[in-house]
């Protein structure tokens, strides 16, 4: 079984799916922001030239590598979302998992959308992930949190608690030494950094998302050998932790941006699984 990457509207390659073969269904679609996300990645050498002081006075120079970028803006952006969504549902075996990654924007018309789609008895969870980084507004109180609704397809939905990383408790003197040694197990809050500028995951991606969260989902909600389908795929963090943990995966994005940043990043990870990057982009 290969793994597939593909630069395409991903409505057209979702109903090429055949019905309930995918596991776990991952996506981190545009916020509805308004606003066209944009990243340089830049590189810093030195240069006798350069207009940037360092180290003992020497000269550097900044040297932009690169610049990505989408426009996270529709005009109906429901009337986008909704059959991509039907999509995921479809394809979605009876005990899998789908895991919807939106902010403040959009979430609660989502969660209503998601009810009449999936059931109200098949809401999982609505998981906070919490960061503490960014700019700050002196208006309001800083929004620092993302959300993520998780829908089963049917009660019996797959959930591996065992092999999640643990948390520290928070007030380790009130538990045993056994139970402090190990962890806990994570609640519906989740702190974690973002992706740090100057860390080995940064791609230069917009929106890259940690490949922690990630792992902590495609853990719990899927097993070796699974499917695992992202079909906003961004920088490819969801593909990346499913070639890490033995899970195969389809990924889809229009951005050729997208494309080959993923590109780039899953060939620089080792596996014994081919992985077949396709451009099916029509017009």
């Amino acid at each position: 079984m290969n793994d597939y990457v593909y630069l395409a509207d991903n409505l057209e390659v979702l109903k090429n799916i055949p019905s309930g073969s995918v596991q776990l269904v991952y996506i981190d679609p545009p916020f509805n922001t308004g606003k066209t996300q944009k990243r340089e990645s830049m590189r810093t050498v030195r240069s006798d030239s350069g207009d940037r002081k360092g180290f003992k006075g020497q000269s550097y120079e900044s040297i932009r590598e690169s610049v990505t970028s989408y426009n996270d803006s529709f005009t109906n952006y429901w009337e986008f979302l909704a059959p991509r969504l039907e999509e995921a549902h479809r394809i979605l075996h009876e005990t899998g998992t789908l895991y919807l990654h939106l902010d403040f924007r959009e979430v609660h018309y989502a969660k209503v959308m998601l009810d009449g789609l999936f059931g109200r008895d098949n809401f999982v969870n609505e998981i906070i992930w919490a960061y503490d980084y960014g700019a700050r507004s002196t208006k309001k109180w800083p929004a620092k949190h993302d959300n993520i609704l998780v829908y089963s397809k049917s009660p019996n939905y797959f959930f591996n608690s065992e092999e999640v990383d643990r948390e520290p408790y928070m007030a380790p003197g009130l538990v045993t030494q056994e139970k402090a040694e190990r962890g806990k197990l994570p609640t519906d809050v989740w702190w974690h950094t973002i992706v740090s500028p100057t860390g080995k995951e940064k791609t230069g991606y917009a929106t890259q998302k940690p490949e922690g969260i990630l792992r902590r989902i495609i853990t719990a909600s899927s097993r070796p050998g699974d499917l695992v389908v992202d079909f906003f795929a961004g920088s490819g963090t969801t593909g990346a932790v499913a070639k890490k943990l033995g899970r195969h995966f389809l990924l889809v994005d229009q951005n050729p941006d997208a494309f080959e940043v993923i590109k780039k990043r899953l060939e620089a990870i080792s596996s014994e699984h081919k992985t077949i990057f396709e451009k099916i982009l029509k017009g």
